[in-house]
């Protein structure tokens, strides 16, 4: 199976520089050296008044042709720059066979201007124009997108910049988007059957006979039967880190395929910004620039004190700008693998045009194991995990966990781990979301990088390392907790929090202004990047009133971590998971914050 990936990453790369050199013979044009875009990347718009259009277009990504939402004829849109203080117009128009809106994702504003179709608007249907209009009270990176349906995964989206009322607190000599996405040729809602049907669908790293012989060979037959027994109660595979997969994707940057070899220029000395942002629809990217390190500046719109990294994980719709200084007259690779290294996007720095580096080997794949789950200090011994170094590990080994011993026979004890957590909601989870499992232990992880990046050498940032410039504004200690449980059932591929989808709740009351802590406990397999509308999560990770303000938050398996949240306008707020396939699955709540009674 791997050999099938790496057939499916070749063809990626191949057709993507099939697709650009067909652009390239309709005349796209060649720039001069130094220029600040690329060709066929995304216009730039500046201002404060906006015209955007939401087209349904034909386009080429891969070679193949297919169909996309585009704005004002791009996929991705343009970027939009507008400036710290100004009060900023955006008509919108629909041209889609369906109803639409745009959300402005990270940027705090009236509820009605947020832009989720029939919550906090009526939606813009189709032939219609809607007017955003509001002041601008932030700065930084952010995106927008569509917030209807799957019109985000098939191109709706674009980059979105802000330029602070004054001097910048870091200065560069070159200033770069770099917009990451999931490009599909298919349709999404397919997809999402398909994902209903089999959750693994897209998974081209399941584990087979041959794996399992393999595992028999080094492990032993019983150790190996016991370990698939478990995986079989928990309904999933360890190997399941993303879905859809590159299997189905062709990774962009600014909406280019990795062949286009999108390139950014420099001279040697230059401070060159890199502004990433994860406009994928599902997928998780590990960044990296080989021979260079990244000094992470800003996160999610916020300057943070910086850090010096090698690689970075960046989340479905989060943002990290970084700063880069290289010295050499030569070209660099910017590496984006996707989490379950299925696939990558590849871009370049460069000090002329038509400059390439290597691009350097995907990672090991990482496999999950028991104490990804909370199972004791099982890593080390998990049948068939993958080390740093791609190799694999033997057998379960007896060890201790609480005041019990564990040995290799461990499906007798699964059933009792299995059993529903004490904090669970009176009445245990809905007939329709089972739990996966609930955590033995749980932890928040905010030392750890994640699946994949949690054994390797290089320096690779975590969220414990995020410390905001500026203390928070609001120094109060919260009032009360809310605690949300993300769970799901991975073979039904049904998505939402407390064991509920959104459709079985009413929505979770707070009061303007009221300081609150924001609890989550994911007691499923996988990651998932939860957004919250409307108003700033402070995440609690050690750094004391320099707490890092985050739109969105990924939370780990087996992972238990808190923020303090300040609304600051009335509505009613989405809170949802990031990936679109769960979004659509249940994975979505509502915040509703109420006036303040005199």
């Amino acid at each position: 199976m791997q050999g099938s990936a790496r057939d499916i990453n070749r063809r990626g790369f191949v057709q993507g520089a099939a697709a650009f050199g067909a652009g390239m013979a309709l005349g796209m044009p060649s720039r001069s050296a130094f220029a600040l875009t690329s060709p066929g990347e995304p216009a730039v718009l500046r201002g404060n008044r906006f015209d955007l259009r939401l087209d349904r277009t034909s386009i080429n990504k891969t070679g193949t042709p297919s169909w996309a939402n585009a704005i004002n004829g791009g996929v991705p849109g343009p970027v939009l720059r507008w400036r710290e203080g100004d009060v900023v117009t955006l008509k919108v128009t629909n041209n889609l066979p369906e109803m639409t809106g745009v959300h402005w994702h990270g940027i705090i504003l009236p509820n009605d201007m947020d832009g989720v179709p029939g919550l906090e608007f009526p939606g813009i249907q189709p032939g219609e124009t809607y007017t955003y209009r509001f002041p601008v009270m932030q700065s930084g990176t952010y995106w927008y997108h569509s917030h209807m349906g799957y019109q985000e995964q098939k191109g709706a989206y674009g980059a979105l910049i802000i330029e602070p009322d004054g001097k910048p607190l870091i200065e560069a000599d070159r200033d770069y988007v770099v917009l990451l996405s999931d490009w599909m040729d298919g349709d999404p809602v397919v997809v999402q059957n398909n994902l209903k049907q089999q959750s693994d669908y897209y998974n081209y790293h399941r584990r087979t006979l041959g794996t399992f012989l393999s595992d028999v060979a080094q492990s032993g037959l019983g150790p190996t039967v016991s370990e698939r027994l478990q995986w079989a109660k928990m309904r999933m595979e360890p190997t399941g880190l993303e879905e859809p997969s590159g299997a189905l994707y062709t990774y962009l940057i600014n909406g280019q395929p990795p062949g286009a070899n999108w390139t950014a220029l420099f001279r040697p000395g230059e401070r060159v910004r890199l502004r990433f942002i994860n406009a994928s629809a599902t997928t998780y990217f590990d960044v990296r620039i080989p021979g260079l390190t990244l000094d992470v500046v800003h996160v999610h719109g916020n300057d943070v004190v910086p850090v010096r990294v090698d690689e970075l994980r960046i989340g479905v719709a989060e943002t990290y700008d970084v700063i880069v200084q290289p010295r050499e007259d030569r070209a660099y690779t910017i590496f984006a693998q996707s989490l379950g290294r299925s696939g990558f996007a590849r871009g370049t720095l460069a000090t002329r045009d038509g400059m390439e580096a290597p691009v350097p080997a995907m990672d090991a794949r990482a496999m999950r194991t028991m104490a990804d789950m909370g199972m004791g200090a099982m890593a080390a011994g998990q049948v068939g995990a993958a080390k740093a170094d791609g190799t694999r590990i033997g057998g379960i080994k007896p060890m201790q966990m609480g005041s019990g011993k564990m040995g290799g026979d461990m499906a007798a004890k699964m059933p009792a781990m299995a059993q529903p957590h004490k904090n669970m909601p009176p009445g245990g989870m809905s007939p329709g979301i089972e739990e996966m499992m609930v955590p033995g232990t749980l932890t928040d992880k905010l030392d750890r990088p994640g699946d994949g990046l949690n054994q390797l050498s290089r320096r690779v940032l975590t969220y414990a390392d995020l410390r905001s410039v500026r203390p928070g504004v609001d120094k109060r200690p919260p009032t009360r907790e809310i605690v949300l449980r993300l769970a799901g059932n991975m073979q039904r591929f049904i998505w939402g929090f407390d064991g509920k989808k959104y459709t079985e709740v009413g929505p979770m009351d707070v009061t303007l202004g009221e300081r609150f802590r924001l609890r989550m406990i994911n007691q499923t397999m996988m990651t998932h990047p939860i957004h919250l509308h409307g108003m700033w999560m402070e995440l609690e990770n050690g750094q004391g009133d320099h707490r890092p303000y985050l739109h969105t938050i990924s939370v780990q398996p087996d992972e238990d971590l808190s923020l303090l949240v300040t609304p600051v306008a009335t509505g009613q707020w989405p809170l949802h998971c990031h990936i679109l396939y769960h979004f659509e699955a249940g994975m979505f709540r509502t915040l509703r914050v109420l006036p303040k009674v005199a």
